[in-house]
């Protein structure tokens, strides 16, 4: 649903509610002007009251004139003496009046009151005048039992009368009263029944927008490109979060636990291990490399899955430290991919070589095909890829790539509809062909003419992009670097650090279990006739090929290798990575050389930590200067070549 179509429903749901709170503050308001305003029947109501008041207070007693004063009809009031007094009552012997007569005079005068209180609305009596009669004096001694104490209630003392003026409402009032009450009535029960349908047609609105989607609705946005572009990003940013293995609610005033973590004291900690069951089953890492902007950024390229025909035969993974559980960015080729390199200028490009010989450049910012990818024709490589790298600086660099067919090319990053040169490696001395098969290349650091190649038949070769003193452009034919008895499976030159250069020592590796160190000649002194150049030395200690091999970035003497028995040695530590099957490549960190990939024929890729070891002392440039110094001497004996990890 669109941001306009969400704004209209709550405008809809706000104005229903406003027009719910009027009908209920009309309402309300119409309550209480019914008990504030006095109506016919109100006033009828106080005319019936007035009306009993006026004949229950009659009853309280008879004025008629003279001496005759009847009984009160309050309760508990004493009646007053009446003639029937003496006449009821009696002297004792004793001279004592009699409290019987009295007493039953009493009752008959409760009675009598009683009597005429209860006939006083039906029969006017007649009252005569009381007869008082002539008395003697008489002293007698009376003994009287105390009475006890009647309480008297009247009406003045509980209540008090309030005159109040009736006013007087014709009838012709009441009926437009009466008319007025039937006008504002039909006027609200017409305003509630139009409030009403209005609430039922925007209930009715705000219902058909929030309906239940049906399943065709519903799989068309679920397969929305903008769908799901939102849900790649959204999923990526938490899991990132939640891959983050930092402790929280980690307490420092407590001290470290006695036990401590697993892999302490180890030199090789291992950090991760990248793995997607969708994009690496039945696949091989064929090549990995370090972002040089991203630290926490790797590419990996796979070959194909043969068990899975609609899948694409090569892809390329970007995976992040702080994302394992899937890559970052995936990206898709027609053939299998056998070496990738990120651009150390763009740090959005990555370049990929494949098995067929197209150069394909892939782009973070783009989808999952390539952006540029060079023509399958003999302008280009026609062979399976290998090698490249790219050489230059940020306003003048080109990526040099290398076939199985003995073919160089060197490819302008934007255009590679076709290459800007191509070299082709011909040995004259080769018998039934004369190309070179080229499995690796590398060239020194400074250097961007002048690189070493790797072949197939296990010699290393020096060749020129261009003509040069002393040199022509292509193979230098004479200088062959002999010393391995079979494919050439890596090569990398010394890094241009430190106070000493060493620029000119390259490591090789080969399917012969060994890994030899050599010394490239002098530029300046090309051989005119064949000449075999040795390695200074050969270390013999692997027992399966050694596939890869890699300088370290800051140390001068630390360098890895990598075999098929799924081993990580550095001179003096060797470390078993996963689960013992072949590592087919390596590659240190562009920052400061503490981590290193490695990519697997599980098709997982392994990231490993070594720690202080990545830390050179000021020592070590000499040290090592020593140890090569003795190598060329010939002084080769048990153990010196430990001395490449001075004092380790």
């Amino acid at each position: 649903m669109s941001d306009k179509r969400r704004a209209e429903i709550e405008a809809k749901r706000a104005k229903l509610a406003e027009l719910r709170k009027a009908r209920a503050d009309r309402q309300r308001a119409e309550t209480e002007r019914r008990q504030t305003e006095p109506g016919p029947s109100s006033i009828a109501r106080r005319d019936v009251d007035d009306l009993v008041n006026q004949l229950v207070g009659s009853r309280g007693g008879l004025d008629t004139g003279g001496d005759v004063t009847p009984s009160s009809s309050l309760p508990n009031t004493p009646p007053r003496p009446s003639t029937n007094l003496l006449h009821g009552s009696a002297l004792s012997p004793s001279g004592r009046v009699s409290r019987q007569s009295d007493v039953g005079s009493d009752r008959d005068r409760v009675s009598m009151g009683t009597t005429m209180v209860g006939m006083m609305e039906h029969v006017d009596r007649v009252l005569t005048p009381r007869f008082i009669p002539d008395l003697i004096d008489v002293e007698q001694e009376l003994f009287e039992l105390p009475q006890r104490e009647r309480v008297i209630y009247n009406k003045e003392v509980q209540t008090t009368a309030i005159e109040t003026e009736t006013p007087q409402v014709s009838e012709d009032e009441i009926r437009q009263q009466i008319m007025r009450e039937r006008e504002l009535e039909a006027e609200r029960i017409a305003q509630d029944k139009e409030l009403e349908e209005e609430s039922v047609q925007l209930e009715k609105e705000i219902e058909q927008e929030i309906r239940e989607l049906t399943e065709e609705e519903r799989s068309h946005i679920l397969s929305a490109p903008e769908f799901l572009d939102f849900v790649e990003q959204s999923s990526k940013i938490l899991q990132r979060a939640l891959n983050d293995g930092y402790d929280y609610i980690r307490d420092y005033t407590i001290g470290t636990e006695a036990n401590g973590d697993d892999s302490e004291g180890k030199r090789v900690k291992r950090i991760c291990a990248f793995y997607d069951e969708r994009y690496g089953k039945n696949r091989s890492i064929t090549d990995v490399d370090w972002s040089p902007k991203y630290p926490e950024l790797s590419v990996a390229s796979y070959n194909k899955n043969p068990a899975a025909l609609n899948e694409p035969d090569g892809i390329v993974a970007v995976w992040n430290l702080h994302l394992l559980d899937r890559p970052e960015f995936v990206f898709h080729s027609q053939s299998d991919v056998l070496s990738v390199t990120f651009s150390p200028f763009h740090s959005n490009l990555v370049f990929g070589g494949t098995y067929s010989g197209q150069i394909l450049l892939w782009d973070t910012r783009s989808k999952h095909l390539p952006v540029l990818k060079t023509p399958l024709s003999a302008a280009g490589h026609t062979h399976p890829v290998y090698a490249m790298q790219m050489v230059g600086t940020q306003n003048a660099h080109n990526l040099i790539t290398s076939s199985t067919d003995g073919t160089v090319c060197s490819w302008l990053v934007d255009m590679l509809a076709q290459p800007q040169e191509t070299l082709e490696l011909i040995h004259a001395g080769h018998n039934k062909t004369g190309e070179v098969a080229i499995t690796t290349l590398d060239f020194p650091d400074n250097e961007t003419t002048t690189f070493w190649v790797g072949t197939e038949e296990g010699n290393v070769y020096q060749a020129n992009r261009y003509d040069r003193a002393g040199a022509k452009a292509g193979l230098n034919q004479y200088d062959i670097y002999k010393g391995h008895a079979g494919p050439v499976m890596g090569l990398h030159f010394h890094p241009l650090v430190g106070p000493v250069d060493f620029s000119d020592l390259f490591l090789t590796t080969s399917v012969d279990w060994t890994v030899k160190l050599w010394r490239a000649k002098s530029l300046a002194k090309p051989s005119t006739t064949a000449h075999a150049i040795s390695p200074i030395y050969s270390f013999d200690e692997a027992d399966d090929y050694v596939y890869d091999v890699k300088w370290h970035p800051a140390h001068p003497a630390l360098f890895g290798t990598v075999d098929g028995s799924g081993r990580f040695d550095v001179p003096v530590v060797s470390t078993n990575v996963g689960s013992g099957r072949a590592i087919n490549k390596l590659q240190w960190d562009r920052k400061d050389g503490r981590r290193a990939a490695f990519g697997g024929s599980d098709g997982k890729l392994y990231v490993y930590d070594i720690g202080d070891m990545a830390l050179p002392r000021e020592s070590e440039w000499t040290d090592l200067q020593k140890t090569i110094a003795g190598f060329v001497g010939g002084v080769q004996a048990n153990g010196v070549a430990d001395g490449i990890i001075a004092g380790r």
